[in-house]
C-alpha cells in the first residue's frame, strides 16, 4: 500500500514534469506486451520524450495542481501512460501514431499541445503537423529567399559596371 507521503511525492514529481512539458499525451497501453512496450519507449526516448505510468488519480491531482488543463476523470479511465513533449510537442504524436498503426495499440485517450485540446480521432492530424525543426527551417528559408534574391541582383549590377568600365578602358586604349 502506498502512503500519503508517497502519492504526495508522485503528485509533487508528475506537476514539475507537466510544468516543462510543451504538450501531454494520454495514452491507453492495455494489452501490449513487454516487447512492444520496451520497443515503444524507446522509440519515444530516442525522440527526447518521457513516458510515466501512474495511478489515474494521482495524474488528474497533479493536473490540478499544475492548473489550467480541463480534463475529465472519465478520459483517463482504465490503465493510462502519461507521454510528455518537450522541445517538440509533435513529437510523441509521430512515435504514437506509428506504433498505432502497426499494433493498434497504444490508444490517445486525450493530447493537450500547446494549449488545444485532441481526441483519439485527431491523433494523425497532430501527427502531421511540422515539428519545430521543420517550422525553423522553413522560417530561415523565407528569410534567406529574399536575401538571395538581393545578392543576385548586386551581383549582376557590378557585373553590368564591371563590363561598362572593361569596355571605356578597351576604347581609351584604342
Amino acid at each position: 500500500m502506498i502512503t500519503k507521503e508517497q502519492k504526495q511525492a508522485v503528485v509533487a514529481e508528475l506537476a514539475e514534469m507537466i510544468r516543462g512539458a510543451s504538450s501531454l499525451y494520454f495514452v491507453d497501453f492495455t494489452g501490449m506486451t513487454v516487447a512492444q512496450d520496451q520497443a515503444f519507449r524507446r522509440d519515444l526516448r530516442a525522440k527526447g520524450v518521457t513516458m510515466r505510468v501512474a495511478k489515474n488519480t494521482l495524474l488528474l491531482r497533479a493536473l490540478a495542481e499544475v492548473g489550467g488543463y480541463e480534463i475529465e476523470d472519465t478520459k483517463l479511465a482504465g490503465q493510462t501512460a502519461m507521454i510528455l513533449g518537450a522541445s517538440d510537442p509533435v513529437a510523441p504524436a509521430k512515435v504514437i501514431r506509428q506504433h498505432f498503426e502497426k499494433l493498434e495499440k497504444p490508444r490517445l485517450k486525450v493530447a493537450v499541445v500547446e494549449g488545444m485540446y485532441f481526441g483519439p480521432s485527431e491523433l494523425k492530424q497532430v501527427s502531421e503537423l511540422p515539428t519545430r525543426e521543420d517550422l525553423i527551417a522553413g522560417m530561415l528559408g523565407s528569410i534567406n529567399a529574399p536575401i538571395s534574391g538581393i545578392v543576385g541582383s548586386l551581383n549582376a549590377v557590378m557585373r553590368d559596371v564591371a563590363s561598362i568600365i572593361e569596355e571605356v578602358a578597351k576604347k581609351q586604349a584604342a
